[in-house]
């Protein structure tokens, strides 16, 4: 246990590190690109302006209204599925490094997380149209969608280790994660308002889904997270955080084995 938080605290130090590799995977990533990570903007502006207008007819909203729910709902989804996806391939995807360098492990959960904002950063430019196309309150309360991003980028470490150890000793475990993701997504408040499960609504805050994506979806609409989502959300964080330490603690002799 001593190791496993000696690396965290080693890789958390390295902040220059990792936060140039994570720049530099996005870079790669769009080489020779005209646009850059700004394709993936364009291409989610698209699929929410199309989706806002046939989702907004079939549940019978105002598309004012509609649009920018939808809008931070992807927007956050697009986050939280990116941490989980890529952290299945937090150790594989670095197998070179690990093998030819002495690094903290953790390193790699580092610079997942960070490209992963680098990359929400640029989609947080459809918010910014929203913003100004329709009447979305912004306030006070608007700010506590920093804690929220934090508290997702926190879980996003735990999830890297975790995912990271078991992806890289079981190797059909992303194609699961993958499908439980697309299944995760329709059961998610994202399209839809939990107020449309009518006397079952309580269900939905008790998805922890929901619960991250509320924290920062509702503060830029100008709505305070509903309580539920803060306690679900450092429910599963604490739960979270307390396995994949005792896993890493475990198994972190073996990763470079395994990859």
């Amino acid at each position: 246990m001593r190791l496993a938080l000696n690396d965290i605290t080693d890789g958390m130090s390295r902040r220059w590190l990792w936060s140039a590799m994570a720049w530099q995977d996005v870079m790669q990533r769009y080489r020779g690109s005209l646009l850059g990570p700004f394709w993936l903007t364009i291409s989610t502006a698209i699929m929410i302006s199309t989706m806002g207008v046939l989702y907004s007819a079939l549940f019978k909203m105002e598309i004012g209204e509609y649009l920018p729910f939808l809008t931070l709902g992807l927007l956050a989804w697009n986050l939280i599925s990116t941490l989980i996806t890529d952290g299945c391939q937090t150790f594989v995807a670095a197998e070179n490094i690990i093998k030819q360098i002495r690094l903290p492990l953790s390193t790699h959960a580092f610079r997942l997380v960070w490209r992963a904002l680098i990359i929400a950063a640029h989609n947080f430019v459809v918010y910014v149209v929203v913003l100004f196309l329709f009447d979305v309150p912004v306030g006070a309360v608007t700010l506590l969608v920093v804690p929220g991003i934090a508290l997702v980028a926190a879980n996003g470490i735990w999830v890297a280790l975790l995912l990271g150890m078991l992806c890289a000793r079981f190797r059909d475990i992303p194609q699961i994660i993958a499908s439980l993701i697309q299944i995760a997504f329709f059961m998610t408040p994202i399209l839809w308002k939990p107020e449309l499960l009518g006397p079952n609504e309580y269900l939905a805050h008790l998805n922890p889904f929901f619960a991250f994506v509320d924290l920062i979806r509702a503060p830029l609409l100008g709505q305070a997270p509903h309580a539920m989502s803060w306690v679900v959300a450092l429910a599963v964080s604490a739960g979270g955080c307390a396995l994949a330490l005792a896993l890493f603690a475990k198994f972190r002799s073996r990763i470079a084995y395994w990859v």
